[in-house]
């Protein structure tokens, strides 16, 4: 129920026509027919705070620019300021209403904008919502604007924010598996290639790999930064810079990076830079390549997890939830498959980004928005994603030494490091001997007389098989008549199990 004195709506009026607008929005006109015509993503631009507070901070180094150059009454500018100060630090963020899939490229996200910020000011100047006679969304707050300058640039500050956040967590990721990588430093373990036995290396070592691979992502996604400080704030319409003084790209530029924190240069070709949307493949493409290597590490520790009785279970992944409805005990590895999942959608993301930039025509390409909200999404699920594989499953993996132990033991892998001291023939033989008996490689090279359990003991030490320790001297190859013969006779008297006999019995 409303009164007199509290009008439901207000009227406003575009070059359409004119419609009522609810009296107590701080968006207007232009807005209320984006909402009408874009009801595709149901989420609206707001899902992306570090756009929105991108926006304002573009609005706001307008606002000084405009100023600077005479262009703008500083009273105006002021309260411009003051409403985009208020966005940068939360406020009206609900009122970025638009969904974030429009046509137009771009222009309702830049008209929403336009709209809070007079909206608000007009408040802080003392007069009514939508009374643009004191101050314009248009004439004021977009003065000396584009949507098409505005609204790349926002976008690119609005990446930069968001990409930090990513890189503190792929950091902070990288770290957690070196941690995991120190203490496992001393878990000797079978190294597998093409899902069959390899040599030996240490748990540690495969953990420290991870580390060092993402903290190679993490490198190429710094590399983008630099490129998306390129800006075209000046261009306006196509490139030509129409409607703005010569003076404001400066200006503005200026403003912009010290409002920011950020290094931004004006592009030297304003018509390019206003078509060309090839950073943002450049981005997408290196979250991609992140992505695809983060998911798979978690293929790796599904394996590395799988069991826990029939599976290889080298490690124990933290108990997050119960696995099933119907099978009592079951857990299954739930943050590492989510992971997997986003870096599906960021793949998935990178062919839009692909086909949109391809898809831009002429003097503008006018599917930024869909490339906006495909990087965006990717930004934030993959710094949601690296947080809760590092909170959730990383910090808390413990190394099953039992089962690791038992396997290097018996693997013949290990067979590799004796060679050079007794020989390929009587490595083959004693990995043959191994294999089929499950016996232990070094008590079987000790029988046979090929080495010392002391000499076995240091070769087969985990500095050695996991090469952290070199050999560095001349090793001399034990001779033995027949090997065959003598690791045979070494089965027998390790009392090795026989598969003939068994099926003899």
């Amino acid at each position: 129920m409303t009164t007199d004195s509290a009008p439901a709506t207000r009227i406003e009026t575009d070059s359409l026509g004119t419609r009522e607008v609810p009296a107590d929005v701080y968006w207007g006109i232009h807005t209320s027919r984006a909402l009408e015509n874009f009801p595709i993503s149901q989420r609206p631009i707001s899902v992306y705070p570090d756009l929105v507070i991108a926006l304002a901070l573009v609005k706001q180094a307008a606002a000084r620019a405009n100023v600077e150059i005479g262009v703008l009454d500083r009273t105006k500018a002021e309260a411009i300021e003051r409403a985009c100060v208020e966005i940068r630090g939360g406020a009206l963020h609900d009122q970025f209403a638009v969904g974030v899939i429009q046509g137009g490229a771009g222009t309702s996200t830049n008209m929403n904008s336009n709209e809070v910020i007079a909206n608000r000011a007009l408040e802080l100047l003392g007069h009514a919502k939508g009374d643009y006679a004191h101050l314009h969304p248009i004439d004021d707050v977009n003065r000396s604007q584009s949507t098409n300058d505005t609204y790349p640039t926002s976008v690119k500050i609005g990446m930069v924010l968001t990409l930090r956040r990513l890189l503190d967590e792929l950091d902070l990721l990288a770290t957690s598996f070196a941690t995991k990588g120190a203490e496992f430093h001393d878990v000797l373990k079978v190294g597998r290639t093409q899902l069959q036995d390899a040599v030996p290396m240490t748990l540690g070592q495969e953990f420290v790999g991870f580390a060092h691979t993402l903290g190679e992502d993490v490198q190429r996604l710094r590399d983008v930064v630099p490129l998306l400080g390129e800006i075209n704030l000046g261009a306006t319409a196509i490139g030509t810079g129409i409607t703005a003084d010569p003076q404001y790209a400066e200006a503005v530029r200026r403003h912009l990076g010290e409002l920011s924190g950020m290094d931004l240069v004006t592009a030297p070709d304003l018509i390019e830079a206003t078509s060309d949307t090839g950073v943002f493949m450049t981005l997408s493409g290196a979250l991609k390549r992140s992505a695809i290597k983060l998911s798979k590490i978690c293929n790796d520790l599904r394996l590395l997890s799988s069991g826990p009785q029939a599976g290889l279970g080298e490690i124990t992944l933290p108990p997050r939830q119960a696995g099933s409805s119907i099978m009592p005990g079951k857990v299954n590895p739930v943050i590492p498959e989510v992971v997997n999942q986003v870096a599906f959608s960021v793949a998935g993301a990178d062919v839009t980004v692909t086909m949109a930039a391809e898809a831009g025509q002429l003097q503008l390409n006018a599917f930024e928005p869909v490339i906006t909200h495909s990087v965006m999404q990717s930004l934030q699920w993959m710094t949601y994603a690296c947080r809760t594989l590092r909170v959730n499953c990383v910090d808390g993996i413990e190394a099953n030494r039992a089962r690791l132990s038992q396997q290097v033991d018996t693997n013949v892998g290990s067979v590799t490091a004796l060679t050079p001291y007794i020989g390929y023939a009587a490595a083959a033989a004693i990995a043959h001997t191994a294999l089929t008996t499950n016996g232990s490689i070094s008590a079987l090279v000790v029988a046979a007389g090929l080495m010392s359990e002391e000499q076995v003991r240091k070769v087969l030490s985990p500095a050695r098989l996991s090469g952290l320790e070199a050999i560095t001297s001349a090793i001399p190859i034990i001779d033995v008549d027949d090997p065959a013969a003598a690791v045979a006779r070494a089965a027998n008297s390790v009392g090795a199990r026989n598969p003939a006999d068994e099926t003899a019995g």
